[in-house]
């Protein structure tokens, strides 16, 4: 174990293995779920030019089932996509975790992965100061830490491991509660354009996440953040949970709608022909995205 990132008051560490065996644990079924997984992460890279040839990826480890499978992903493709690109992997702790971290580490170390532990004292600070504090503020420290340790392992590319749910509540949530037609981008860019972020999971489902993480047998380490209820984004899953029972591919109907956008047919008066003076030509409609089997 050899000293990582480090910043005023905080602590880091920065586990080196240099194993040549780097073999995916094998599971029953796991060919098929596997086939699956890397099918779905796979369309999403392609579609969204997520790597580049020579990135160094740095994947966001949140010690959950949906993080854990995106890193095994990108690990996979790394030994089969006609592109060079390296994947190394980090975690910020923030006080939330409800279970120690050292089995998570024991499991990267494992696999041969280059992993960071970060501490950041100013989220910690924040939960004794502010217990009390929103999602917003918390993200806020944690996007200033997660800049600062990328920046010291040399990636350009920081990848995080919000899937198709995650995307569909955020595209519900500002709809309904902010008035705004949005959702999560797969692809952006830091301020300062020194950073791609990256969302590889954009067509994987929590509950393939889940199958895959139980069958690696990975030690999932919650956050206590995931056992809030009273929130907005709890009241959209147990929605979606509700309606699935009927329409089991709503996820898969509503992340086509983020692919194929009608602006003439929206109320934004910057995309309509108030006047009448342009020949208004209906849009092919997209093809849906195969997220679910």
């Amino acid at each position: 174990m050899t000293s990582g990132v480090s910043g005023p008051g905080s602590r880091s560490y920065k586990f080196t293995i240099h194993s040549t065996v780097a073999a995916v644990p094998t599971y029953n079924g796991g060919l098929e779920l596997e086939k699956t997984l890397l099918r779905k992460v796979g369309e999403a890279v392609t579609r969204f030019k997520m790597i580049r040839e020579g990135d160094r990826v740095a994947v966001a480890l949140s010690g959950g089932k949906d993080s854990v499978t995106m890193l095994e992903a990108l690990l996979l493709l790394k030994e089969r996509a006609p592109i060079n690109f390296t994947v190394c992997a980090f975690t910020v702790e923030q006080g939330k975790f409800l279970r120690p971290i050292q089995p998570f580490g024991e499991y990267l170390k494992a696999r041969g992965v280059d992993w960071t532990y970060h501490t950041d004292n100013p989220s910690i600070r924040l939960i004794d100061e502010q217990p009390d504090h929103g999602c917003d503020l918390c993200s806020r420290y944690r996007r200033r830490a997660v800049y600062q340790i990328v920046r010291g392992l040399g990636a350009n590319v920081i990848a995080f491991g919000h899937t198709a749910d995650d995307f569909c509540e955020s595209f519900l949530r500002n709809a309904l509660f902010t008035g705004r037609i949005g959702a999560l981008p797969p692809i952006t860019y830091s301020r300062q354009r020194d950073f791609r972020l990256i969302r590889p999971l954009v067509y994987v489902t929590e509950d393939l996440t889940t199958r895959y993480a139980e069958s690696l047998g990975v030690p999932v380490i919650p956050c206590g953040c995931s056992q809030r209820t009273g929130t907005v984004r709890r009241t959209l899953r147990d929605m979606f949970g509700e309606l699935e029972k009927e329409h089991p591919h709503l996820k898969e109907t509503l992340l086509s709608a983020m692919g194929n956008i009608q602006t003439g047919r929206l109320l934004d008066p910057r995309f309509l022909d108030l006047d009448g003076e342009t020949e208004t030509v209906e849009a092919e409609a997209a093809s849906p995205f195969a997220i679910v089997d």
